[in-house]
Order: structure tokens, then sequence, then C-alpha cells
């Protein structure tokens, strides 16, 4: 007979409260911004989370970026990094998030967009007003950087003032993001480790059911395109650099070690494919997480997400361990990648069986509260108390 797992534990819940510092290593495979309240309201439990973040966004103002450097897209780094930022409404460090926020006009001149660039870059803005000296000095320096790396045929529109940031940081060291990365945790003073899980220049190229391929992020999540008609039947990565040649590169050892340190795993909420299964697509990443001797946890959507299209729960479970299983060890079993899988009993999931073969696969099925009743959606603290309990920690130490 398998114990019952009690959620919250309410001893283990007030232990992260009382020293967040010393809190579980909770590692999320993740990219877009559902997990951003969870994120905002995790660091009030722990200040060690890890999160790996997909560098394959090929929309918004990161698509520029991508087009004129060649590089990664930094755009779910920059989100992340500022959820978990610990000082949001303290003097300084609120000034630096409202610039790093800030994005430039969509419909103002070339001219005018370069010449707010360099208002920015020299600190005569509005916004350089409220930054503390050594802040000032970094974002300037940055900035300035940034505007000698490019010419007049890139795109400043829309701009991320958060992602061009990142964009010189990388370029500053070598086309390095570690380093940009770390430079701007210190600067919104991020409470989490956040690093892509992959530092290439590479993008999302789907096969649907009926065989039609599409490359792209921004296609495949309902935002920028239509949403999908057809089910996702396949998702690989391609490299521009190759004539969009399907490539499956190795994550580096420091995306490694951190699996391995993880106290749990968490594959959460947030768009299926291109956020989730997107991140396990390197090779390594699977063999890592089975390596890992900590719980890991799927926590389903309870919203209607395009990229799930067509799939009942238990087949998105399927597919989830389709992609952890990639590097193909004979000797990995579905506990490696997989232990449990969190739903709210309030909610209706895509053609949920509670007879499904998810039991005899050794996945537990665990039904607990997630959701807001009044917002319908999962709730931060809620999420982040059942996370700490769920972790693999000793709380006696």
């Amino acid at each position: 007979m398998i114990p019952p797992i009690i959620v919250p534990n309410p001893k283990q819940v007030l232990w992260a409260q009382n020293q967040p510092d010393q809190g579980p290593r909770i590692l999320f495979f993740s990219g877009g911004t559902s997990l951003g309240p969870t994120s905002q309201a995790l660091i009030h439990y722990t200040t060690n989370s890890i999160h790996l973040v997909t560098p394959f966004d090929s929309g918004g103002s990161s698509a520029e970026l991508r087009r004129y450097f060649a590089m990664p897209a930094v755009g779910d780094l920059r989100n992340r990094l500022t959820a978990l930022a610990g000082c949001a409404h303290k003097s300084g460090c609120a000034a630096v998030r409202d610039l790093l926020d800030y994005r430039l006009s969509q419909t103002a001149t070339a001219w005018a967009l370069k010449n707010e660039l360099e208002s920015l870059a020299l600190g005569r803005h509005a916004l350089s007003q409220g930054l503390d000296d050594a802040s000032a000095q970094i974002l300037q320096k940055l900035l300035q950087h940034f505007l000698c790396s490019i010419g007049p045929d890139f795109n400043l529109a829309g701009a991320s003032i958060g992602n061009v940031v990142l964009a010189a940081g990388y370029l500053k060291h070598d086309r390095d993001l570690d380093p940009a990365v770390q430079a701007y945790s210190q600067l919104v003073r991020s409470r989490g480790k956040v690093r892509l899980v992959i530092n290439a220049d590479l993008h999302l190229s789907a096969t649907l059911a009926n065989n039609q391929h599409i490359i792209g992020q921004h296609l495949l999540t309902g935002k920028e395109a239509p949403p999908l008609t057809e089910m996702i039947r396949d998702l690989h990565l391609v490299d521009p650099g190759q004539n969009m040649c399907p490539v499956r590169p190795a994550i580096d050892e420091q995306c490694r070690q951190a699996i391995l340190s993880a106290d749990l795993i968490c594959y959460p909420m947030g768009s299926f494919y291109s956020s989730i299964i997107a991140n396990l697509l390197p090779a390594g990443v699977g063999q890592a997480i089975s390596q890992a001797k900590c719980p890991k946890v799927f926590v389903p959507n309870t919203f209607f997400d395009p990229e799930s299209f067509g799939l009942s729960l238990t087949a998105q479970v399927q597919t989830l361990l389709r992609y952890l299983c990639l590097d193909g060890l004979n000797d990995m079993h579905i506990s490696d990648v997989l232990d449990l899988v969190l739903i709210d009993p309030h909610i209706s999931y895509p053609d949920y069986d509670q007879n499904s073969d998810l039991l005899s696969q050794g996945i537990r099925v665990m039904k607990t509260n997630l959701i807001n009743p009044q917002t319908q959606y999962i709730d931060p603290h809620l999420l982040s108390k059942i996370l700490i309990s769920l972790a693999k920690i000793n709380t006696d130490s």
C-alpha cells in the first residue's frame, strides 16, 4: 500500500516560510508567462528555485534581435528574472524594473526611436532619474554598447529595453548569455536562478497530424497566429544556419548539474509544446532528469491551451513521457522521469478517465485543490505550498 501524501504539509511550509534562503531547489522546465505568478509567490518560500527556460521564441521583439544578431531569444529569460525579483516596491530597484519593463513605441519613426534609446543610454530619459548610481552606470554602458552594435537597418519598434539589455550583455561577453543573465539578476535582485536550457540560435519545427510542417514558436501558441486546428504530432529543433535541418545539440555541464541538484522537478502549466516539451528536446535532458534523485511532478493546464488541441490528459502525459525518454536509455523507467500528476478535483480535464492506465504505469494522480475559485486559475501560493511540501528536503536540519 502506497502511503498517502499530505499537501500542503504545514510543517514543511512553515519551515520554508521562516527561512526561504534555505528553501528547496525546485526546478521548473518552462518558458512562457503562465508560471510568472507562481514564481512571484514562490520567493516567499524559497530563494533557491531553478528555472530552465526556452530560447526558441520567434515572435515579438525577440524576433528582431534574433534576425539581426543570430542569437537565442531572451524574452523568456527576462520575464522569469523579473517575476523572481525580490524588491518590486523598494526605492531604486523599482526604478530599475520600470526601465527594464519599458518598451519603445510601435508607431514612432526610426529617428524618434533611436533618439529615445540614446536618451536612455545617456541617462537623460525620465525613467533614468530614479536609478541608483551603480545600476545607472551598468545600464547606460550596456545600452551604449547595444547602440554601437546596431546599424540603421535594425528595427527598434516595440523593442523591450530588458531584452535589449540582455542582448547587449550577450554581445559584450562574446555571445555568452550566462554573464549577461548574472548581471541582470543582480540588477533586479532576482531570488532564484534562471538560465537557458541551451545557448543556441535554433527554432521549433512542428509536424501536424495532416503532415503540415510549421517552423517558428510564434506560429504554435495561438497568440500571434490563429490557433491550430490540427494536432501536433511531433516537435523538434531546426538550425537556421543549416537550412532549417533538424538538430539535437546537447546541454552543457552547468545545465546537467542544475538538473541533478534539484530537490523537486516540475513540468508546470503553460504552452504544452513550445514551453514544456521544447525544453526537453536537447540531448541529455532526459538522462539528467532520470538520474536526479528527487520527485518529478506534472501540473497540467486548468485552462484551454491551443497547443494541446486534440490531446486528452492521458495523451498529454504519454507525450511528455515520450520526449522525456528521447535519450533512449534502455534501463530508464517511467518513475525515473515522472512520479506524480497534480489535478484539481473541480476541473474538467480533457477526456480524463480516472480509470486510465496512468496508475498501471506507476504514475500517481493526486487530486488536490489548486485553483482560486474566484479566478478559476491556479492559485500561485497554493501551488507553491504544494510543491514545497513535495520537495525532497530535511526540515529537521
